[in-house]
């Protein structure tokens, strides 16, 4: 059995979110979220969010309620690219530089070990 999260239109870059995803993946919930709490990378706060939502949503359903946390892994996780914002601003020579706000759109799915 298995629950999904998804935050989408996560102001971050998708490929700085891709570095801190790297370190969960496949790992037990417990140490995915130890990971997350404690590292340095502006990152990890939003995962960390989705990943204790998909965590509530998995023990939502009826067939959860006699798995213990211990069992569950972060099965996936997807960062997807989202629309960008693009600004401009001023550069040298009278020119018009862009630069561009990229978005994420964050997926996680975590599943029991144990097998029904």
């Amino acid at each position: 059995m298995e629950a999904v999260a998804r935050s989408k239109y996560v102001r971050m870059s998708p490929f700085k979110v891709r570095r801190v995803v790297n370190l969960i993946k496949g790992k037990n919930v417990e140490d995915a979220l130890n990971i997350l709490h404690f590292s340095p990378k502006r990152a990890s706060k939003t995962l960390e969010k989705t990943l204790r939502s998909a965590v509530a949503n998995f023990f939502l359903n009826e067939e959860a309620a006699h798995i213990s946390p211990h069992d569950i892994y972060v099965k996936k996780v997807l960062v997807d690219e989202g629309p960008t914002l693009r600004r401009f601003r001023p550069m040298s020579m009278g020119r018009a530089g862009r630069i561009r706000r990229r978005t994420s759109h964050i997926t996680i799915v975590v599943e029991s070990k144990v097998n029904e």
